[in-house]
């Protein structure tokens, strides 16, 4: 066990992955995450290890699983001993473990950290006080809020978000865009709102957005998810007719369809798609609309003159809709339909998809007559091919499959036999973090050398 590896599995999620871990923690596996922790140095498996032995109430089995990690310098396992102490009610001792320095408490990240710790130990002061220093980050704030959420502090959270909301109110009225933190104005709202102060957060962020006084989009679109939450629907049709129509009026659709008014909602995203410069963004919200009302074809249509556009992504979700409708050859032919240009180009995308549609709809032996037809290196083939032989119960020839091909990737076998009930042959198969810390060096080497010294390809 290294640092080396460690940073590797959490950077990239090698290993066990959380995936795998989580499907093995449903399962009941907790022994034998224990033992991959133990004899592979798999962190994701002793974190959950810990995690499952602390909540049964065996404190020191899951310190002596995290004790080689965090004997190692792995800093998350002296965070996770620290959580294991607090659920044994050893308050003292959990906070001692990983209470920051001086030099720590200039860090955001170790101080957002021991914040969490202190408040699920009921010092929520002292962590309001641990994060105060840092509130110009969007980060910290933003924690701040969340942390202090139903703790009855709306009114000392008020206090220190209001003077930071204010300075970001003239950043952008000096013309200025960055400052920090830009989120002020719209966690101002938040808590004015869960205070019981809808009327004040509408009229302070309202008149920010009109005037323009906001460092970000997200700012206006916090503002039109209060008025929707609050329907206050004067206030959101004036929001998304005017300027900021685009990022907003997909809000005052779904409010008027809330209100049983869809019909209004139509049209005003029909105007919109017929008038705006860039309509497209209007075109998700209508076919939502439309298919929430079982208007399919026409939701289809809507999405049409977008479809061989890749990079708007209306067609897989039209092709799910199509599906849950019950009409897979539909969603079929609007595969077939794509231009030249887009088969050419989107092959391994057109390939799945048309895989996934005939599983859906149960056509098995054609969806795996049609694998059988693609180039064999694409890429999630065999994973496909793998699924299919698996809904039609031929499980030993999906596992062979997956074994033969060593460019697979070995989760996808290690899912399909821990979904069988076959966990410890599924870990036991895993190749070593050494072994696949080495094949992911490689890989980025080779990527590194196709892309050249001036082009890094991460």
């Amino acid at each position: 066990m290294n640092i080396e590896d460690l940073e590797w599995q959490a950077r990239t999620l090698g290993g066990i992955s959380p995936r795998l871990v989580t499907m093995l923690v449903e399962r009941g596996e907790t022994e034998l995450l224990v033992e991959a922790a133990k004899e592979r140095g798999e962190w994701f498996c002793a974190q959950a290890a810990a995690r499952e032995l602390s909540r049964a109430g065996e404190t020191e089995r899951a310190l002596d699983v995290l004790a080689p990690f965090a004997e190692a310098g792995w800093d998350r396992a002296r965070w996770e001993s620290a959580e294991v102490l607090l659920e044994a009610g050893r308050v003292r001792q959990a906070l001692d473990a990983v209470r920051p320095d001086e030099t720590g408490l200039a860090s955001e990240r170790l101080c957002h950290d021991f914040a969490q710790l202190l408040s699920k130990a009921g010092r929520l002061d002292d962590a309001i006080s641990v994060l105060t220093p840092h509130l110009d980050s969007e980060w910290i704030l933003s924690a701040l809020v969340e942390l202090t959420e139903g703790q009855d502090r709306d009114e000392q959270v008020l206090g220190l978000i209001a003077p930071r909301a204010e300075r970001a109110r003239r950043a952008r009225g000096e013309k200025r865009w960055v400052f920090h933190p830009g989120n002020a104005q719209e966690l101002q709202a938040q808590v004015l709102e869960r205070a019981g102060r809808v009327d004040e957060a509408v009229r302070i962020l309202g008149a920010d957005v009109e005037a323009g006084r906001v460092l970000n989009q997200n700012t206006v679109t916090a503002y039109a998810e209060l008025l929707q939450r609050n329907r206050r629907m004067e206030e959101l049709r004036a929001l998304a007719t005017g300027v900021r129509a685009g990022k907003t009026l997909a809000y005052y659709a779904r409010a008027l369809e809330a209100d049983g008014r869809a019909g209004e909602a139509e049209a005003a995203l029909r105007r919109a798609i017929a008038a705006a410069e860039y309509p497209d963004r209007f075109r998700w919200p209508l076919i939502e609309l439309l298919g929430r009302q079982g208007r399919i074809d026409e939701a289809v249509e809507v999405g049409r003159p977008v479809f061989d556009d890749f990079d708007i992504c209306l067609l897989p979700s039209v092709l799910e809709l199509l599906c849950k409708a019950g009409r897979p050859d539909d969603a079929l032919a609007l595969l077939d339909e794509r231009s030249d240009e887009f088969f050419e180009e989107h092959a391994s995308w057109i390939g799945s998809n048309r895989i996934w549609v005939l599983v859906e709809t149960g056509r098995y032996e054609e969806a795996l007559a049609y694998a059988g037809t693609l180039p064999p290196d694409m890429y999630g083939l065999t994973a496909g091919k793998a699924w299919i032989l698996e809904e039609t119960g031929r499980l030993e020839e999906a596992i062979a499959l997956l074994r033969a091909d060593t460019g697979a990737r070995g989760s996808a076998l290690a899912e399909l036999l821990i979904r069988h009930g076959r966990a410890a042959e599924a870990v036991a198969g895993m190749p070593s973090l050494a072994e696949l810390h080495a094949a992911s060096r490689r890989r980025e080497a080779a990527a590194q050398a196709d892309a050249g010294p001036d082009n890094p390809p991460f």
